[in-house]
């Protein structure tokens, strides 16, 4: 299998090449030449299977290139004991049998957020590639983060020898618990920088260093060369479809959902890369009949899964589901060009009149096809808190502010579609990391008042009998060892003279 850009203009790459680059010379997205289909005699046996055997088979079929010994060296630490706390590494809870309703936990990994499936694993992936495409230059790995991307990257990549990780947050757009976690991390080949803006702006600015032609080449004459931990990159995303495939089989091995049964599946999403892989385990087999996206105050996505306009033309929100709070979702140029039979031309059109004015439509052929697989509504924060109380005074289930807005959006398809099938809303975080926003939906705003995000821990962990996932534990006493913040233009220096040293 090779892997072609979304923009029509770039040579076919292997699948080493693709991760290794991150993105296209073109500045397309690497999406494979040609769909993977599992049929449903295959379906049923993988039913059953450990994370780490689902993940070995369903890596396989994307990462041709890579023999089977090469990914189960990947694999097996990555989804190992030591980095996810529960023994089923994305376990299914049930919250509601009578409506089918489950939840998919994703917030066991050293991070506490659904990013570490993907980043625990890239790093191995990366390392790979560079071995097997004979790279003898460092690779510099660019991340811009909301807020979970870059804890997950920097933990993923700390100390692998061939790279460096610059990881660059909006400054005052994450919560105090997701920026310690940045700006605390240990590694010799880590750089956390603020960026005085909101993620978009970080994001424009990785995406502008990447094209920057002169400053890639300036680093490629210092031995080094750029790559990408977002889920831009193919190795990035290509780990979260496991868990769709994950859910869908735990739930068939326990005799929740009959052969061949159709589910839904909600999804929290800013940037689109996690309901992308969700897309593309339907598109592979999966019995899926809706993927219900679920957006909060900045939605961007839910205005144009309604009308096929995409306009970023508008107010950006600081949301207590913070890592969602994007106005520009990179993935969906993925999407676009898997729907519209792979025209590059056209997909070229539209991201450069996103760059030029702001906005685009698409066709009413590519739209409907849009329509008939997403569904989309978006929860506002007080929304947003609601959901958190509810879920937990009727469950005893604690969710956190983005799974908060997938349980929002869950109750509203189910009142505009009547459809009854069997929904799994997939949970992205710990409560634990949003602690000030949950105990105040559950417990009111005097349970937090006086108190730091660090109290509120405690306070979370008396009152619910769960434990302080091991990542957030006396984060607080850990010193500070970034400082650094920049304006969006002063990116491309602050990369350069960091990759100078």
């Amino acid at each position: 299998m090779f892997y072609e850009s979304t923009r029509g203009k770039a040579a076919p790459a292997t699948s080493a090449e693709a991760i290794k680059m991150g993105i296209a010379p073109d500045g397309g997205l690497f999406v494979p030449d040609r769909p993977v289909k599992i049929s449903r005699e295959q379906l049923a046996e993988m039913a059953g299977r450990s994370y780490r055997h689902l993940a070995r088979d369903i890596l396989q079929l994307y990462l041709t290139d890579f023999s089977a010994e090469e990914i189960v060296t990947c694999v097996t630490p990555a989804y190992g004991a030591d980095r996810f706390a529960d023994p089923a590494v994305a376990p299914v809870r049930p919250l509601d049998r009578g409506r089918g309703l489950h939840v998919l936990e994703l917030f066991h990994g050293p991070t506490c957020a659904f990013k570490d499936f993907a980043l625990q694993i890239l790093p191995h992936l990366l390392t790979r590639a560079m071995v097997k495409t004979g790279e003898n230059k460092e690779i510099a790995i660019l991340v811009a983060t909301s807020g979970d991307t870059g804890k997950a990257a920097l933990e993923g990549f700390k100390d692998v020898p061939g790279t460096r990780i610059i990881v660059f947050y909006p400054a005052e757009g994450v919560s105090e618990i997701q920026k310690l976690q940045m700006v605390t991390q240990e590694g010799g080949n880590v750089h956390v920088i603020g960026v005085r803006g909101n993620f978009d702006h970080a994001q424009n600015g990785v995406k502008e260093i990447f094209g920057n032609r002169a400053l890639n080449e300036e680093i490629g004459r210092a031995g080094c060369r750029f790559s990408s931990a977002n889920s831009i990159n193919w190795g990035r995303l290509l780990p979260q479809i496991v868990y769709y495939f994950f859910a869908y089989l735990d739930l068939l091995a326990k005799g929740e959902l009959a052969a061949g049964e159709e589910i839904n599946f909600v999804v929290p999403t800013g940037n689109f890369g996690n309901i992308l892989a969700a897309f593309y385990a339907r598109r592979m087999g999966l019995p899926v009949h809706r993927l219900v996206l679920a957006a909060n105050r900045n939605n961007v996505l839910t205005d144009f899964i309604r009308t096929g306009i995409y306009d970023r033309n508008r107010p950006f929100y600081k949301t207590i589901s913070p890592s969602m709070d994007i106005l520009i979702s990179s993935n969906l140029e993925r999407l676009l060009f898997e729907l519209t039979g792979r025209d590059g031309t056209k997909i070229t059109a539209w991201m450069e009149e996103l760059k030029a004015k702001g906005r685009y439509r698409v066709d009413a052929a590519t739209h409907a096809k849009i329509r008939e697989i997403f569904w989309s509504d978006a929860a506002g924060d007080t929304e947003t808190m609601a959901a958190v109380r509810h879920t937990y005074q009727q469950y005893g289930y604690l969710i956190d502010p983005h799974t908060a807005v997938g349980m929002h959006v869950y109750e509203r398809y189910r009142e505009a579609t009547g459809d009854r099938r069997k929904t799994i809303v997939a949970s992205t975080a710990s409560p634990f990391k949003f602690n000030q926003s949950v105990v105040q939906a559950v417990w009111g705003p005097e349970a937090v008042r006086g108190k730091s995000e660090f109290a509120l821990l405690e306070f979370l962990a008396q009152k619910t009998g769960l434990s302080i996932p091991p990542g957030l534990r006396d984060l607080n006493k850990k010193p500070v060892r970034h400082t650094l913040a920049v304006e969006p233009a002063d990116m491309a220096g602050t990369v350069r003279k960091i990759l100078s040293r």
